[in-house]
């Protein structure tokens, strides 16, 4: 035996060392227009499984098989250089500095979201939406809500009882919608996404969206699909960057810089870094001033709301390793003004407060050409605390009295994530992770102090045929503290390359959503609300089918013109949402109500060029009637009630004036419903149509001074008319529906100066 194994070695070192005479190293260096070296951009040579990355100082060593080969170059932002070289056996090729040409168009061509690293949009299994650095800025936006709500698929709804507003995905609402900042969960205290307005606009350099549930990568809560928002983080080399931002802007008629009238808000970051250490931080302030609109007295519809945000940052990178930790905090005041008491003329006023400490420590390590470790660890504290005050009529203020005036519930999530990701070969690879989830809460409006802990781990092959066919499929393996997860949750994504022109994407996922610690554990009853969590609480599930046939009609350097037909169709089982208690009818508590499905299409074409960024798309989205699996009890009717939505954007830059001109615009159509407020009695309730539209200016005066100012909400949209009869409660559905306060002006100035 032992014999053997000694035979055994002999002939593989034999052919080790005999592949090794056949091998030969390539060596060269990759450079940005300014001469700095480009770190961890990629190289590889075409058709092989054969690649690296750059270092630090931008070279890269290669080591591969004599022969012709076309070695390709690039980088995230840059365009690809190609050359062709030829290795000899046991001999160095060395290969003259290559320069990479910065190219805004190629930064969309990155995604991450969902990726075991980062892959270009056309190799990507996932269907991913990007919305860039350059639409952000020109859009003019204070907050997420105005560079999301003209995508397609996405609506806003706004509770101007709590001054709150939520998102749905194609026809899912907030709790269904995983929101990610640099990967990472965000937050929320509830259903409610409001971690969405909670995060710094200015430390945006993309967005991307992935439609479709993504519990295997992911976990609870990304049944409808992931919003992933990705940070500024500065370039390689030596520099200094100082920013700043000024923007004001109307509330419909309503402004006054003085007396707080509109919306102010003011922004200044600091980067500083060198090859290998970079520290930053940024402060924003964003006051609203709400907005009186039909309300009389002291009453505003829209409220008040002041928030300050602050992020600092600090990064760490070697050659092979990096290591980053972020700090993102908020400290927000939402403010409701109440009428006066005509006896005794005390207002009953409130200040809903918020406060969010968001710690991230992420770190990267390259072991090898094949394998490469990432790991997270994030800190959440987070807290919503009522202030009630009474005012009289010399405006002295008291606290008040009354029970759960003066409520706080606090938050806190520890979350873990690991990833290892092996190329095993050039047509296999394998990414493999681990996941740790603590929620805990307490406060006032919770019962006790709960906990809930969530462990998984999950495994996604990718198996590939040359750039003809990739397949992913996907297990998640979960272990629940509180509830029975279920053992396996499987998905399978691939991507067939139909032509040179034409791919074709198609998913299947199984979703999981265990119940919040709110759903579960909230305990509210004052005089005006009476709602209980439940701890009988079932966890959602789903069965989720996607395609997507992708037409490049062009797809060059400086022009690209691309074309996405879509399809899907969830089925979503004990659906979470709240209802009359059976036990006690007096009481609201959350149900399991019923089934839900989704279907629809999408059509979506993109158009991007040196100067000109178009896109033109719609969709026809269809909603689960819950009351037509029961014609014996409620009649003939249809399974599915539909919407349509219609957008389109354009940016167009002159280049020799050094201005730019946008135009957002948004059809979001009738959005019907039918309801029974007594299980017997049918009604279709609808709300109405509207159409919604952003036009912005910007010029470019110097070198860092840029001047921005628009229109947003050019139809004046404010309520919508809304048929339903459901009008009972603080948080009804019937009534007008609140959308906005009406068409604003703003004008801005940003401000970057950059040492190098």
């Amino acid at each position: 035996m032992r014999s053997a194994s000694t035979f055994l070695c002999l002939v593989f070192s034999t052919v080790g060392v005999f592949a090794q005479m056949k091998e030969g190293i390539i060596v060269g260096k990759l450079i940005s227009k300014e001469g700095v070296g480009l770190s961890q951009a990629n190289v590889f040579l075409k058709g092989t499984s054969f690649g690296t990355a750059s270092n630090t100082d931008g070279n890269f060593s290669l080591k591969v098989p004599a022969g012709r080969y076309k070695l390709i170059a690039k980088n995230l932002g840059n365009d690809e250089k190609q050359i062709d070289i030829v290795v000899k056996a046991g001999e160095t090729t060395a290969i003259s500095d290559i320069q990479l040409v910065e190219n805004p168009l190629s930064l969309m061509e990155m995604v991450v979201t969902g990726q075991s690293e980062p892959q270009s949009l056309r190799n990507s299994v996932y269907q991913v939406r990007t919305i860039d650095s350059e639409r952000i800025r020109m859009r003019g936006a204070t907050n997420l809500q105005t560079v999301l709500n003209t995508e397609l698929g996405i609506r806003f709804s706004n509770d101007l009882t709590l001054g709150t507003s939520d998102i749905q995905l194609m026809g899912m609402s907030g709790q269904n919608v995983k929101i990610l900042l640099d990967g990472v969960p965000m937050v929320d205290r509830g259903s409610t996404r409001e971690s969405l307005g909670q995060i710094d606009i200015n430390s945006i350099e993309r967005i991307e969206i992935v439609e479709g549930p993504m519990s295997v990568m992911y976990g609870t809560d990304a049944l409808a699909g992931v919003i992933n928002i990705i940070t500024k983080k500065g370039h390689t080399g030596s520099n200094l960057i100082v920013s700043a931002r000024l923007q004001e802007e109307s509330a419909g008629k309503e402004y006054n810089a003085f007396n707080k009238k509109g919306t102010h808000n003011q922004s200044l970051g600091l980067t500083w870094q060198n090859q290998h250490l970079q520290f930053s931080g940024n402060v924003s302030r964003n006051n609203f001033g709400g907005w009186k609109g039909s309300s009389t007295g002291r009453a505003l519809d829209w409220m008040p709301k002041n928030q300050n945000l602050y992020s600092a940052g600090a990064r760490y990178t070697a050659n092979k390793w990096n290591i980053w930790y972020r700090f993102n905090g908020t400290d927000e005041t939402i403010s409701y003004l109440g009428n006066r008491n005509p006896i005794t003329l005390i207002a009953a006023d409130k200040d809903y407060i918020t406060k969010r400490w968001f710690h991230q420590l992420q770190s990267e390590y390259k072991a090898s050409e094949r394998l490469s470790l990432n790991g997270v660890l994030s800190y959440t504290d987070y807290s919503r605390r009522t202030l009630s005050t009474h005012v009289d009529a010399n405006d002295r203020e008291t606290l008040s009295l009354d029970p759960g005036s003066q409520d706080e519930s606090v938050f806190t999530t520890t979350f873990f994530r690991g990833t290892a990701f092996y190329k095993v070969t050039g047509g296999f690879s394998v990414l493999a992770g681990i996941d740790f989830t603590d929620n805990r809460s307490s406060g006032a409006r919770i019962k006790g102090t709960p906990r809930i802990s969530e462990y998984a781990v999950f495994l996604a092959p990718e198996f590939k045929i040359g750039e003809i066919f990739r397949l992913t499929p996907g297990l998640r393996f979960m272990k629940n503290s509180v509830y029975d997860a279920p053992p396996v949750i499987p998905s399978l994504n691939g991507k067939l390359t139909l032509s040179k022109t034409l791919d074709f994407r198609f998913g299947y996922a199984r979703g999981f959503r265990s119940p919040a610690l709110r759903e579960l554990y909230f305990d509210f009853h004052d005089a005006s609300h009476s709602i209980s969590g439940n701890l009988n609480l079932k966890a959602e599930y789903s069965n989720s089918f996607n395609s997507f046939l992708v037409w490049q009609a062009a797809s060059r350097p400086h022009l690209r013109i691309s074309s996405t037909l879509g399809g899907f169709y969830n089925i979503f089982n004990n659906l979470i949402d709240t209802g009359v208690d059976p036990k006690s009818p007096t009481e609201t508590t959350y149900l399991n109500i019923h089934l839900f499905k989704t279907t629809g299409i999408t059509l979506d074409n993109k158009l991007f060029s040196k100067h000109l960024q178009a896109s033109l798309g719609g969709s026809y989205i269809g909603r689960y009637n819950q009351f037509s699996d029961h014609p014996e009890q409620f009649g003939q009717l249809p399974q599915f009630v539909w919407s349509t939505e219609v957008n389109a954007n354009v940016l167009y830059t002159f280049s020799k004036i050094r201005t730019g001109i946008n135009l957002f615009y948004k059809y979001s159509g009738k959005r019907p419903t039918y309801e029974s407020t007594d299980q017997v009695n049918i009604n279709l309730a609808e709300t109405e149509g509207f159409h919604t539209t952003d036009l912005t200016i910007n010029k470019t005066i110097g070198k860092y001074v840029n001047l921005l100012g628009g229109v947003k909400n050019l139809f004046n949209v404010t309520t919508l008319t809304n048929t339903s009869t459901d009008t009972g409660g603080a948080h009804s559905a019937g009534g007008a529906v609140p959308m906005s306060y009406g068409r604003s002006w703003f004008l801005g100035l940003n401000v970057q100066w950059s040492k190098n």
